[in-house]
């Protein structure tokens, strides 16, 4: 039982700790790196959680593999079978929360086309008659190309010069695909809680990344600071609740940070000495985590085998 405890507690305590390493490797790479790098985290912290509980389920049916009585199995290890049904049953939260956040995703994408639809298209660009100051990227949905949604009110509390800026920001969100980062981090986070943290870091990178891209487009930095800003201020006043993940927002986001990067020298690649250094900070994290789902399942593996020479022993 030690063995399996040594090999399972920390695949499933790493997330929290590995969580906490890659927040901080995002703050120092650029915004785009730094998507890339929380996403790809999310996932295999994601997949490791699930090979630990997936190798817990197993250990009566390895048993089983091996020709090991179930009664032997539970002599050397007497809380197998509450540990497998325990494992199973967060498995089945799991998929539940999945399967929730899916077509809660699938809902929201339902009724933003709703919203696009009673607007005027023009390109790739919806105009939605209104007061309400709201703009967000739409992605494209069952056939239909992504939009950029605005409303009126939004068009009106801008200037023509941070118009352009909040659309080159919507595009760039549409354009880098943004939304399946999102949406991928986000269900990641209902098959562990330390990854929450991720989702909340991610949220504002994506930001940052549409941000250097309507700066570069409108070539302004100071313009597209103020503009943010200017739309955040305005679409303080009336939140649209209905919106959350897939859909992002120049809005969104802490907008005070944003508005300062903007406000400082296009960030450029870091020193080559220390890129390495935080790459080689990455690659033990990723490293790590796929060694503890290795050493879990050849730990279960081994664990049973020991077992079953107990048996062919007697």
């Amino acid at each position: 039982m030690t063995l399996v405890l040594v090999l399972v507690v920390p695949a499933l305590a790493f997330p929290w700790g590995a969580a906490a390493v890659t927040r901080r490797l995002a703050r120092v790479l650029p915004p785009r790196e730094a998507c890339w790098a929380l996403t790809a985290a999310a996932l295999l912290m994601a997949g490791g959680t699930i090979a630990a509980l997936v190798g817990l389920f197993h250990v009566p049916f390895l048993a089983s593999l091996e020709h090991v009585p179930l009664p032997r199995v539970l002599e050397v290890w007497p809380a197998a079978v509450p540990a497998a049904v325990a494992a199973g049953l967060v498995m089945l939260v799991q998929a539940g929360l999945l399967l929730r956040r899916w077509f809660r995703h699938r809902a929201v994408l339902e009724h933003a086309w709703q919203l696009a639809a009673q607007g005027t298209c023009d390109g790739d660009v919806v105009v939605v008659p209104g007061n309400d100051v709201d703009a967000f990227a739409l992605p494209g949905y069952r056939g239909r190309g992504g939009r950029v949604v605005v409303s009126s009110g939004m068009l009106r509390a801008l200037k023509p010069g941070e118009r352009e800026v909040l659309l080159a920001h919507e595009r760039a969100h549409l354009s880098g695909r943004h939304h399946l980062l999102s949406v991928v981090v986000d269900l990641s986070t209902a098959v562990h809680p330390a990854l929450r943290s991720l989702r909340e870091s991610l949220g504002f990178h994506l930001e940052r990344w549409a941000d250097e891209a309507a700066a570069a487009a409108v070539g302004n930095r100071k313009l597209a600071a103020a503009a943010i800003a200017r739309a955040a201020l305005a679409g303080s006043r009336e939140r649209n609740t209905s919106r959350g993940y897939p859909l992002l927002s120049v809005t969104t986001g802490p907008v005070p940070q944003r508005v300062e990067a903007l406000l400082l020298p296009e960030p450029a690649g870091l020193r080559a000495g220390t890129h390495r250094a935080r790459v080689l900070g990455l690659a033990a994290t990723v490293a790590g985590s796929a060694l503890a789902a290795l050493a879990l399942a050849y730990g279960l593996h081994e664990y049973v085998e020991y077992a079953a020479i107990g048996v062919r022993g007697d």
